[in-house]
């Protein structure tokens, strides 16, 4: 196993309600699901869940409720080699909830219940003050309270932390925060958020990573579904094609490429070489239900990496 930097992870934790149905429901229709499951979540704890697996050094600060789900959350991510020290249990409150549809293409709906992640507050953040300063990178996603996102970046970019931000789901952010960004990893819908550039083709992504350059982020990696990804550095950007597999469920996708490709950037690995990591984690995912039952482990990566020659 390769030796990897320090992680920190700040973001949310779900329990997600699946329910598998061949077409979404229309406004007013009732439909029946083929599979129903309970599994664990959040965009925060999946990609913490895939950087744990796949053999980054890595501790979690989020906050869960005082219920049982809360415990089981944190045994759980406990035994995904995840630090869960950081991981606050608020009384009182539930453990967030995600309630998802899949169709019979593998694409997902998804709504929201924050519960216990609306208590990730600036205060908690600056409690962690000293390890995101200690470690080599912070991840975070747009599922906890923005000001603490916020508060969070600006600790890690005072103590060359390098601040990673996967900016879903979805919403305008400002450029202070943008400004303090070192690698972002929006997909289509989000890169057009942020920069009012609709992502359709290659040249199209390369405009909205500009954009983002323009704002101050060295890196941008528009993830583009089967299509791969747009990865630019400074302004020199390329499509990177992921692997080709039978997808059944893309829940947890993103979330899986972001976790593992920070795990292989901080064993050193230069960036083609993590993208190619990352998408292979992604793809195994993708042919898996659920969110973190779907994320791989590092033997598992490799075993598959190897396959692919």
């Amino acid at each position: 196993m390769k030796t990897a930097g320090n992680l920190v992870v700040l973001g949310s934790i779900n329990a997600d309600h699946i329910l598998n149905l061949e077409s979404f429901p229309r406004p007013g229709e009732t439909v029946t699901g083929n599979q129903y499951q309970v599994a664990f979540g959040g965009k925060g704890a999946n990609q913490a869940v895939a950087a744990g697996r796949s053999g980054a050094n890595i501790a979690f600060i989020a906050c869960t409720g005082d219920d049982d789900t809360g415990e089981r959350v944190r045994k759980q991510l406990a035994s995904d080699n995840i630090d869960v020290e950081p991981v606050t249990v608020v009384a009182g409150e539930s453990t967030g909830v995600a309630l998802i549809f899949v169709n019979g293409e593998g694409e997902n709906v998804i709504g929201i219940h924050a519960g216990a992640n609306a208590a990730l507050s600036t205060d908690l953040v600056a409690e962690q003050q000293q390890r995101i300063a200690q470690a080599d990178a912070l991840l975070m996603q747009l599922e906890s309270p923005l000001e603490s996102v916020q508060a969070a970046a600006e600790i890690a970019h005072r103590n060359n932390t390098t601040v990673v931000l996967n900016p879903a789901p979805a919403r305008a952010l400002s450029d202070d925060l943008l400004a303090l960004v070192d690698i972002i990893t929006p997909n289509e819908t989000e890169a057009e958020k942020l920069t009012g550039v609709r992502v359709t083709n290659d040249d199209e992504a390369a405009r909205a990573a500009q954009v983002l350059h323009d704002k101050g982020i060295g890196t941008v990696i528009i993830t583009l579904g089967s299509r791969g990804v747009w990865a630019s550095q400074q302004g020199n950007g390329q499509r990177v094609l992921g692997f080709k597999v039978q997808a059944i469920d893309t829940i947890a996708a993103g979330d899986t490429f972001n976790g593992a490709l920070m795990t292989a950037l901080l064993e050193g690995e230069a960036l083609p070489e993590a993208l190619r990591f990352a998408h292979a984690a992604a793809a195994i995912a993708v042919t898996r239900k659920g969110a973190q039952p779907s994320v791989p482990w590092r033997k598992e990566i490799d075993d598959f990496l190897r396959q692919q020659g």
